[in-house]
């Protein structure tokens, strides 16, 4: 404060006056500071059950012991399988066989079946040709055939045509034949003898 004070008021002692000036001034500052407002302006406080969400912490609650059970039992789960030497038949040893096969075994049945009635109903039939009258009229054409000819069928048979050809040459005394052979492709009897 500045050392010449100048009181509002007419003072016998500027001294004690600036002393008791300033104990009003520092006395005015507390009331201030500690005044309370005549009007509430904090507003509403939340209430407890809004500010907990007691439902909220109970769901998550929930959550959280059903996942602890689940990574217990599938803690447990593989604790059996690293223990156990495997229990799990992975082999399939199954037959093979279809869906359809009852159905086709019996269209196989049935197929068999008529085919066999209907072997039955051939072999039962008798035959409508004659062999007996096949067999006759042969005979009689052959002789037919006999009365028209000018030579017996048996003469052309028997005539065969003999060829020979000697070679000389090689060894002395031995002759070599060409191979003769008849119009139906045999060799003579005298193209043996030579050879």
């Amino acid at each position: 404060m500045h050392k010449a004070y100048q009181p509002l008021k007419l003072a016998a002692n500027k001294y004690l006056q600036n002393k008791w000036d300033q104990e009003h001034y520092e006395e005015h500052r507390k009331k201030v500071r500690e005044a309370k407002p005549i009007i509430d302006t904090k507003g509403i406080r939340t209430p407890t059950h809004i500010q907990v969400k007691l439902k909220k912490a109970q769901v998550q609650e929930e959550r959280q012991a059903i996942i602890h059970r689940d990574n217990q039992l599938l803690a447990s789960k593989l604790a059996d399988i690293q223990h156990s030497k495997g229990r799990i038949d992975h082999r399939n040893f199954y037959p093979v066989r279809s869906l359809n096969s009852e159905r086709r075994r019996a269209e196989l049945l049935q197929v068999t079946h008529e085919n066999r009635t209907i072997y039955e109903r051939i072999t039962a039939q008798e035959s409508e040709y004659r062999r007996e009258l096949w067999e006759e009229n042969w005979a009689k054409t052959e002789q037919r055939r006999d009365g028209i000819t000018c030579y017996p069928r048996g003469v052309a048979d028997k005539q065969k045509v003999k060829k020979s050809v000697k070679f000389l040459g090689g060894a002395p005394g031995r002759t070599l034949s060409s191979s003769s052979r008849t119009e139906d492709g045999e060799t003579t009897d005298e193209d043996l003898q030579h050879q």
